[in-house]
């Protein structure tokens, strides 16, 4: 019986170390994994309802922003149509200007040159008379005072 009992000693070898080593080693490698795995997951849940989120709120938006396009595009056309007829009111008024100044520009010029020929005729003037001297004396570049004035009557 006491052959039975009888501790056996075994011996570790180096190979079975390594393996033991390795096997610790891939343990808390795949822990590693196991862990950063589900933070992915978790992020990526975090993802999905923020891309839900942004796209529940960005469509009405999209909506809305089609909405104001389109009414600038309405008041883009209705600028151009009120554009358009001013433009034709501006050559209207340009043909308008043509005709007149050449139906009455030279009758009135004709008028206006009569009419001052008549005046020098009614008041006798002649040509060999010589007209009043200017009451205000004019010297290019020198700006003169009316002290100035009284000074150059004297000389």
């Amino acid at each position: 019986m006491q052959a039975r009992f009888r501790e056996r000693v075994h011996t570790v070898s180096g190979g079975e170390v390594a393996g033991i080593l390795v096997a610790v080693f891939w343990a808390i490698l795949v822990s590693f994994l196991a862990v950063a795995l589900v933070r992915l997951a978790q992020t990526l849940k975090a993802t999905t309802k923020l891309v839900a989120d942004v796209t529940d709120q960005a469509v009405p938006l999209l909506a809305d922003a089609s909405s104001a396009v389109r009414s600038a595009q309405t008041q883009i056309d209705r600028v151009d149509a009120i554009a358009s007829d001013v433009q034709e009111v501006t050559s209207n008024a340009s043909a308008l200007s043509t005709t007149v100044a050449s139906t009455f520009g030279g009758p009135l010029v004709k008028v206006a040159a009569f009419g001052y020929g008549v005046r020098r005729a009614i008041s006798g003037r002649k040509d060999d008379v010589p007209a009043k001297a200017p009451r205000r004396t004019v010297i290019v570049g020198r700006t003169v005072s009316r002290r100035d004035k009284r000074n150059l009557r004297g000389k």
